[in-house]
C-alpha cells in the first residue's frame, strides 16, 4: 500500500449457469401488475384520443376524417375542444379496461404454461418409480 491504495486480492467467483438463470427466468416471468399496467395503458389511450381530437381541429385537412363517428360510441363525444376532455376520458376508461385484461390473460397464460411444465417434470420423475421396488 505505498501509493494509499487499498487492494484486496478476492478469490475468483465462479457462478453456476443455473445461479445465473434463474433470476433473468424470475424476472422473464414475473407477473404484470394489472392495475398499473391499466393505468399505463389508460394515459396512452388518454393522449392518443385527445391528441387525434386536437389534430381534427388545428389541422384544416385533418377536419375531413370521421372522427366525429366515435360519438356513436363514446357518449358526449364530438370533435370540439369539448370533446378533446370526453374523449380523453373515454379512451383512457377503454384502454384501461384493454390493458388490465391484456395482463390479466397474460398472468394467466403464464400460470397454466408453469402449471403444466412443473406437473409433466413431475411426472417424467416419478415415471420409474414402480421400477425400483
Amino acid at each position: 500500500m505505498p501509493d494509499g491504495r487499498l487492494t484486496l486480492d478476492a478469490p475468483e467467483v465462479r457462478h453456476t449457469t443455473e445461479e445465473l438463470i434463474i433470476p433473468a427466468m424470475q424476472l422473464a416471468f414475473a407477473r404484470l401488475h394489472k392495475a398499473a399496467f391499466g393505468v399505463a395503458t389508460g394515459v396512452a389511450g388518454a393522449l392518443l384520443m385527445g391528441g387525434i381530437t386536437m389534430a381534427c381541429l388545428l389541422v384544416p385537412r385533418a377536419s375531413t376524417f370521421p372522427l366525429g363517428l366515435l360519438g356513436e360510441y363514446f357518449a358526449g363525444f364530438s370533435v370540439s375542444w369539448k370533446g378533446v376532455a370526453v374523449g380523453m376520458g373515454w379512451g383512457f376508461l377503454v384502454s384501461f379496461v384493454a390493458g388490465w385484461f391484456v395482463a390479466f390473460c397474460r398472468n394467466l397464460a403464464l400460470a397454466v404454461s408453469a402449471f403444466m411444465i412443473r406437473t409433466r417434470a413431475e411426472i417424467e420423475q416419478t415415471r420409474n418409480f414402480l421400477d425400483h421396488i
